[in-house]
């Protein structure tokens, strides 16, 4: 640690004189390889005039508040937790349960086998439901009846995937991913594949190109289809009321039939 000794109080009106600081080996101002991380500043190193002087009233907690802590010109910035002495150690006190080799020599620290547990079964209900079908019940409150006193198990071969036998194979299969053809080294130097895209590229284009010049075609509207294919004539009828469509005229202003029939026709 860092001592500091200082001389008697001057006068006020008198300059500081320079304060005399020892540095041990490894702490924070003796520079080397092996130096220790800067701890806390206190109030006996700050100088006057410099970063961390304070006027007034000051504490030592002042100095360990990283907040108003001012960096050091030219030096790393200090840590503003107080740590513990050279000779504290930092991490884990594990105690040793083994006994080392002695302990191993002289009897071995067995594990004591598991006991096993016998798993329950879940129920089997196809084969309940068989039976309860076979014994005549169709309600459910039947069924359940015959849950309670049929409790069949499901049994334990059936779900275990060791006993299942392995699938049928062919003798001749070969396991694993077939190796991929090599790519031919002649085709690689003339450029080969370059040549089939582009040609598959000029082909594509090409043929967007000629649907697209289908799609550019000239649309038929109504009137063009009108003009092709015109509709026919509408027949010309007199508009009659639905309650005078079966009365008769009382009149006939006409002297005969014939004449009545040459004023209602178009071509006399």
């Amino acid at each position: 640690m860092t001592s500091a000794t200082t001389a008697a109080t001057p006068p006020a009106s008198a300059p500081a004189p320079p304060v005399a600081v020892r540095c041990d080996p490894g702490s924070d101002m003796a520079g080397g390889k092996g130096a220790a991380p800067r701890r806390p500043l206190t109030l006996a190193e700050v100088e006057p005039g410099s970063e961390n002087e304070r006027l007034g009233v000051a504490r030592d907690s002042m100095l360990c508040n990283p907040r108003i802590m001012k960096a050091e010109l030219g030096k790393p910035q200090r840590n503003c937790y107080t740590l513990p002495g050279i000779d504290f150690a930092y991490g884990l006190y594990i105690e040793r349960t083994d006994g080392g080799v002695p302990e191993a020599i002289g009897h071995w620290n067995t594990v004591k086998p598991r006991t096993h547990l016998v798993r329950e079964m879940p129920r089997d209900y196809i084969a309940m439901n068989r039976g309860a079908l076979k014994a005549g019940y169709t309600t459910a409150r039947e069924y359940n009846l015959y849950y309670k006193t049929k409790d069949i198990r499901c049994k334990d071969d059936e779900n275990s995937r060791f006993n299942k036998c392995p699938p049928e194979l062919p003798a001749d299969m070969t396991y694993g991913i077939k190796t991929q053809s090599c790519t031919p080294f002649f085709d690689l130097l003339h450029h080969r594949y370059q040549q089939l895209w582009m040609e598959q590229q000029r082909a594509l284009t090409i043929a967007q190109r000629g649907e697209k010049k289908k799609k550019e075609k000239v649309r038929e509207t109504r009137t063009t289809v009108l003009r092709k294919n015109p509709l026919p004539p509408k027949e010309e009828s007199f508009w009659h009321l639905p309650s005078l469509e079966k009365v008769k005229p009382h009149l006939s202003t006409f002297p005969d039939r014939e004449a009545r029939q040459k004023a209602f026709s178009a071509t006399h």
